[in-house]
Parts: structure tokens; sequence; C-alpha cells
């Protein structure tokens, strides 16, 4: 969708959204009524969340392109979850336990804590079955979020991609978490522990959706997490961001759940729009995305390459089309990718590239190697298999750069092997 499409597709849509917009489930307080409580609990009260309802059936490439048994697969994601979570702390892992019952993911390069791993690893430990993590990782983040009064309040402190790591309010992490809360809600319901999941999903469901009306505007520059007339997250949640989001934190099949969840016809209008998005982002040729882009799709200067931060954008689509069927456009849209990898090599094809295809690192990353297998959920093309074995032999990192190659290795192999899953 070129850009006059895209601005087409916005007109049209812009005037349902106006109606919509303005109809949350949670739209008759005020903001002074809306306060964010301490537990949480005064929001669940208002708003709340229906069933999910995924798909009927999961591909699992590893089973159905490679031949590989349950059993080799079951052993193949336990061996890498046991080093990433609970391996040598100094040297493999990246789950570190505070205390008895609190634990966050440790960038170990640059020796920081970031809402993408925690997100992230909430998710894999949901889909995992591992609650014990998954309840460690969110007693953490929520130790963390910024407390009552401040403009951000109930945001969370963590680095946002940039040459220098800038500390920032990352929308990308919080959507994760809010997801995991929800699928924890649906996995674990039926066995009640120390942990209402439906009642902090709520809550923050209600936070990223009425940030500006919790605050009565924007407050010491601190914006909602998404604009409310383009549907689309910002790049951060302040008024630095107008205008900019990023292709790679726009997550359509997570919106469609929280609609399922909430009624709310504000995430399912954002779902589409963040596929429009993605197409207008994405380059005629190779099919690659900026690091960030305006809201009409225009790369932002300084941003406009396709990074490592742009790998996370193949997991986002792999679950878009399996979880919501996506657009057709996707099968293509992977296609196009895996065919430029495989063209510039693939054992030796770069982690960073301009959009219109020449290397700018030459170095080979299992964090690109994860994404393009999980990407080859969505292709057609008979190079795919190719893509899923690199995934299949891919060794976890260890060192002091195993972390975002490790979450992302981690995360494909949840994906591709099926168990990635609408609770």
């Amino acid at each position: 969708m070129a850009g006059p499409e895209f601005a087409r597709f916005m007109g049209i849509l812009g005037p349902v959204l106006l109606l919509t917009s303005c109809q949350s489930t949670l739209d008759s307080l005020g903001c002074t009524e809306r306060a964010l409580t301490p537990d949480g609990g005064g929001v669940d009260r208002v708003l709340k969340l229906a069933p999910l309802t995924g798909p009927i059936s999961y591909p699992n490439a590893f089973r159905d392109l490679l031949g590989k048994s349950d059993s080799e697969i079951s052993a193949k994601v336990e061996a890498v979850f046991e080093q990433l979570f609970h391996g040598d702390p100094a040297t493999e892992a990246i789950y570190v336990p505070v205390g008895t019952d609190k634990a966050y993911i440790l960038d170990a390069f640059h020796d920081d804590i970031r809402t993408e791993g925690i997100g992230l690893a909430m998710v894999i430990t949901v889909s995992l079955d591992k609650r014990d993590e998954f309840d460690h990782l969110w007693r953490y983040a929520k130790s963390i979020q910024i407390g009552d009064g401040a403009a951000a309040q109930g945001y969370f402190p963590s680095f946002c991609q940039s040459p220098d790591a800038v500390s920032c309010y990352d929308p990308y992490g919080l959507q994760h978490i809010a997801t995991a809360l929800l699928l924890a809600r649906g996995r674990w319901q039926t066995a009640p522990g120390t942990i209402d999941y439906g009642a902090e999903a709520a809550t923050l469901l209600d936070l990223i959706r009425n940030k500006e009306t919790y605050n009565c505007g924007i407050v010491d520059g601190i914006t909602a997490t998404f604009d409310a007339k383009s549907k689309l997250p910002y790049n951060t949640p302040t008024t630095d961001s107008a205008g900019v989001s990023s292709p790679s934190i726009v997550m359509p099949a997570y919106y469609d759940l929280w609609h399922q969840a909430t009624g709310d016809p504000f995430w399912s209008q954002a779902a589409a729009v963040a596929r429009a998005y993605w197409k207008v982002s994405a380059h005629p040729t190779t099919g690659l995305m900026p690091t960030r882009a305006t809201f009409d799709g225009t790369p932002v200067p300084n941003f406009d390459t396709f990074s490592a931060g742009c790998h996370r954008i193949f997991f986002n689509v792999a679950l878009d089309r399996i979880w919501s069927g996506g657009q057709p456009w996707l099968v293509d849209e992977s296609n196009q990718l895996l065919q430029f990898f495989y063209r510039q090599g693939l054992a030796t094809y770069g982690v960073e590239f301009s959009l219109d295809g020449n290397t700018i690192s030459s170095m080979h990353n299992g964090s690109l190697i994860a994404a393009n297998g999980t990407l080859a959920l969505v292709a057609t093309t008979d190079i795919r298999t190719d893509f899923v074995n690199e995934v299949w032999n891919l060794v976890p990192p260890t060192g002091s750069s195993r972390y975002y190659a490790g979450i992302l290795q981690m995360t494909a192999l949840v994906i591709v092997s099926g168990q990635m899953r609408v609770y």
C-alpha cells in the first residue's frame, strides 16, 4: 500500500475511528476517578475481560517441514530454555532471580534490564507452562512500575533502540507484558495462585488505552501509548515521538486479542491500521522495514535502516498470520524477505541493511537467524525449510552478547514448534 493509498485508507477509516474511540468501556469515568489503584482491583471491577479464542490449530514447522518427533522437539526447546533461564549465571543465563519471588531478564552486553526481555520472557514462560518463572518476572516488573503521582505512573522504565540505549518507557515490552497476563489468565485460571492475572491485565490494558485520561491530558511530556487519531503506538509515549512509530512495535495479533477481551472497537481498528502500516513501510524490492517510520510509513532520518531491532518485526508478522489469519500480503512479504536473505547467502547474510538491500553490518547473528526461521511459518517458498533448519541447528549464545540473540532464539523455538498459543 503506497503512501497515497494509505492516506485514503486512513481517510475512510478516520470517521469510524472518531466515533469508536470515545466508546471505551471506562470512558464514563473522569480522570480523577481513573487513577491507578495499588492493587489494580478498581479497574478490573469495571473492565470485565471476556475469554479469548484462538485458532483451531498451530503450525509446527520442526515437525511438518523437518520431520522431527515430538520428543526431539520437546528436548530441544527444554534444553535451550534451561540454559537461558537456569544456566551458568556468568556466561549462560539471562534470567536473574531477585530474592525468593522475583526475577528479571538481563542484557549482559549493556548491563541493563529491558522490558523487551521481560515481556518476551513472560510470553515464553506462559507458552511453556512455566508458571513459577512467569510469576517471578511479573512481580519484578510490577515492582519497578512508576509509582503514584508521577506523570508516567503505571509505565515501566526501560531502554529503547538507539546507539546509546537511552532510558525510556518502551511500548514494545509493555504490550508483551499485558498480553502475557491475558494469556496467563486463560491458561492458569483454573488453578488460582497469589496473582490475579485478569485484574493485572485489565489494569494494564486500561492504562495503555487511556493514559492521557488518567493524567487529565499530557503532563510532563508523557502521552498515551497509542495515538488517538492514527491508532498506532508511539515509538515512545512522549511528545518527542509525535507522529512517529516503529514497524517492530505494532502487534496486530495482540490487538485482536485485546479486542476480544475488552470489546473495545479501538483495538480491532488498531489491528487493521497496524497491518496497513507494515505494508506501506516495507521497501517494494526487498521487503525490509525501517527502525522507525512516521505514521504514513516514511522512514525517519537516522533510523531509516533495517537494524537489529527490526528483527522483532518477523515474530509479530508470524503471530499475526497464525493467530489472526492476517492479511494475504503477509505471505508475499515473507516470501520476498526470505528470498532476499537467501540471495545474500544462507549461512553468511548480515545483520543490518539499508532498505534497498546494501549490507551495513556483515555479522551473521542468531537474532536474525531466529527471526527468519519464524517468518518461514508464513512463507510458501520452498526455501523456507532451509531457514527452519537454521533455527533447529542454532547453538544457544553464551557470553556478554547472549541476551538479544538468546531471547529471540527462545521466542522462535516456541513459535516454530507451535507452542505459542491463545488461552
